[in-house]
């Protein structure tokens, strides 16, 4: 059964999807679907169901089944160059990493002494420094996590260090910072800023930053402004083009910041993963759902 459409604005779109490969709805029954991050060494991936405090595996032939219960409301999720998982919890109000025997190490959960909002997304650069964007969602209400004052001054961005395990704000003129990915060459970082969720008059945009090998972001300008909805999640293929969230689906931008085209879904996008055998299946956590479209382009994260 087909579930979503293509919207060409650009011709160059055209060779980038493939019109006869229907996007296709792998499960069903979330609340919020988040976090997608393909397990190429597995062959399978795994997402994030916020509300339901859980998290998903799914495996081709097989279906899905329970990856994680009591997750602590994780939100995103990538991997490190060592296959290792790196979540952010909302519910422990933390970033943390699952090594290879299942034992979670505590990345980051405060900064200055006082505990973060709540990690939203995250992406580990080739050199393993961390970056994640800390929102207040998960401490608004117990729905995404659990109600609790706010500790931080406000809504930032974060890296850390590899090498001390330091935590250093990057960004601190976002209103609700959110999805990011890196280009393939690791010189410029992108992030979301879903500012009009709770706003009407806040951003709705994604922005693109210079990064330096120390991992110094450099003034930041608007890369696009999306609508409908917000930007949450996004990721990049090969060629630099953004693949980002939207309320009607997914949007793909050129490097120049245009809009090429949309692949449109019945429901509002939250998060996206390019997976599979060659990283040209395009995975789609939407609201409810997990969907699946084959594209003709290559997703350019290396998990």
């Amino acid at each position: 059964m087909s579930f979503g459409s293509y919207e060409f604005v650009d011709r160059r779109f055209r060779d980038l999807t493939v019109p006869i490969a229907a996007v296709e709805r792998l499960h069903t029954g979330c609340r919020w679907a988040e976090g997608p991050v393909w397990f190429a060494d597995g062959g399978f991936l795994v997402w994030s169901d916020i509300p339901n405090n859980r998290m998903l595996r799914w495996v081709p032939e097989l279906g899905v089944d329970v990856f994680r219960a009591d997750s602590n409301h994780v939100n995103g999720n990538t991997r490190d160059r060592e296959g290792r998982l790196v979540s952010c919890e909302h519910g422990g109000r933390r970033v943390t990493r699952t090594e290879a025997d299942g034992t979670l190490t505590v990345l980051a959960d405060r900064y200055r002494g006082k505990r973060l909002n709540s990690p939203n997304d995250v992406v580990v650069r080739a050199d393993g420094t961390v970056f994640f964007t800390d929102p207040d969602y998960g401490i608004m209400s117990d729905y995404e996590g659990f109600k609790a004052a706010r500790e931080q001054d406000g809504c930032y961005v974060y890296r850390v260090d590899p090498a001390r395990g330091a935590v250093a704000v990057v960004a601190d003129d976002f209103v609700k910072p959110n999805g990011l990915a890196f280009s393939p060459d690791e010189k410029t970082l992108y992030i979301a800023d879903s500012g009009v969720t709770h706003d009407p008059g806040g951003p709705h945009h994604i922005r693109a930053f210079a990064v330096d090998a120390k991992g110094k972001l450099g003034k930041g300008r608007v890369f696009a402004d999306i609508a409908p909805g917000v930007p949450d999640g996004l990721r990049l293929d090969t060629d630099g083009r953004v693949w980002t969230s939207a309320g009607d689906g997914i949007q793909c931008y050129e490097p120049g910041g245009a809009l090429l085209g949309k692949i449109k879904l019945p429901e509002a996008v939250a998060n996206l993963a390019f997976g599979g055998k060659r990283r040209n299946r395009l995975f789609i956590t939407a609201t409810t759902s997990l969907y699946a479209v084959f594209v003709a382009v290559n997703g350019a994260q290396r998990p």
